[in-house]
């Protein structure tokens, strides 16, 4: 499929849709139209054959919002029917045959895309002004964390190396004592210009590589780059609350920006470590604590641990294994406020007893009510019945 095709050929009518058709209705049409035209269906129909190729051409494009959006804009600056030659040359002769695929696929290779394009065109374009100052890389690094720590956030040392500033010649690229100078070609745009009928077409400027300037001395250390691979140590900021799987971006901490442009941007991926006892869900801290049974079933008050130090949890009597506790407060700080403790109760069945415990406990048992499983005896026995 060339860009030629998209100038020739409607696909909003292949489909029988409008050209304000959302993109539910262009799914619903290529469905029932490949289901008609499908040559499992058609054995030996040529026709069917070609028009089912048309239908999907058109829903590729058109289901594509990138795509679609590229068409439209294609066909209105264009509209069809050109047929193959430049604007300006006569119907039927006179013009200078041309391929727009070639036109229209340059355009979109460049930075600018059709933005370039139709600057070109209409006088526009951005081949007159200098070149932007261009903006460095992001660059991507990866930290470990304790569970605590990322919860209530800290500093940590990050050491990287990567494409740094020249500092011996601070990013120009030219022997110290020298200068870039401007590019006589293209006067330090960056870019040379060239007009081909009613066209006019821009491309970097070969002889500077498209900077705008020429280093006639280069830099010994960087080699005319401007930049170096160096080792850089920094402290990078956790907030609060950092999950695992968590990027970070540190603004303008990234590659350094090609002729004095700005920095890219530093992403932190932050790995956490699972704790022996807490785990997290949301904006909670969760926390299991075993009890015994004479605590679950008298009441207890105990200590356990926070992240930030140690609360006192009311055991109310009778507390069922399982049950969860809330210590509001102690959990994951947020700017929305901070989340809670969860303490979940776990009653402990100890797996051996002394003699004298489980006399104990037998007493126990005869002086309490018979077993709360009411419901399923009451089951089990009409089922024995």
């Amino acid at each position: 499929m060339s860009q030629q095709d998209w100038l020739e050929k409607d696909y909003y009518e292949v489909l029988g849709v409008p050209k304000d058709a959302p993109a539910s209705d262009i799914k619903k049409a290529f469905r029932k139209l490949a289901r008609e035209l499908h040559p499992d269906h058609n054995p030996g129909d040529d026709a069917a054959r070609e028009r089912f190729k048309d239908v999907s051409e058109a829903y590729s494009v058109l289901s594509d919002d990138k795509k679609r959006k590229e068409y439209d804009e294609t066909r209105s600056l264009f509209g069809s029917g050109l047929g193959g030659r430049m604007p300006g040359g006569a119907p039927g002769g006179g013009g200078m045959p041309f391929d727009l695929s070639d036109l229209i696929g340059n355009a979109q290779n460049r930075a600018g895309g059709f933005t370039d394009l139709f600057g070109s065109l209409f006088g526009g374009g951005r081949h007159n002004a200098p070149p932007t100052d261009r903006m460095g890389r992001d660059i991507e690094a990866e930290v470990s964390v304790g569970f605590t720590d990322a919860v209530l956030g800290t500093t940590l040392p990050l050491s990287l190396r990567s494409p740094g500033v020249c500092d011996l010649c601070h990013g120009t690229g030219a022997k110290p004592g020298t200068s870039p100078r401007t590019c006589p070609t293209c006067h330090g745009s960056g870019l040379t210009s060239s007009n081909q009928g009613a066209f006019s077409f821009s491309e970097p400027c070969k002889d500077c590589s498209g900077t705008g300037s020429i280093v006639d001395e280069k830099c010994p250390e960087c080699r005319g780059s401007g930049g170096v691979t160096k080792t850089r140590t920094m402290s990078v900021r956790l907030p609060a609350g950092v999950s695992d799987g968590q990027r970070i971006r540190v603004r303008g901490k990234g590659e350094p920006g090609g002729r004095g442009g700005p920095a890219g941007d530093l992403y932190v991926l932050v790995h956490v470590t699972p704790d022996d006892l807490f785990g997290r869900s949301g904006k909670n801290i969760t926390l299991t604590v075993p009890v015994t049974f004479a605590e679950a079933a008298l009441g207890a008050d105990l200590r356990v641990p926070t992240v930030d130090g140690v609360v006192t949890v009311r055991v109310p009597p009778g507390t069922p294994s399982g049950r969860v506790l809330r210590v509001r407060g102690k959990g994951v700080p947020a700017k929305t406020g901070a989340g809670d403790l969860l303490v979940t109760i776990d009653v402990a069945v100890p797996p051996e007893l002394s003699e004298r415990a489980r006399k104990a406990l037998a007493e126990f048992a005869a002086e309490t009510p018979a077993a709360p499983r009411n419901q399923i005896d009451a089951r089990v026995r009409r089922q024995e019945h």
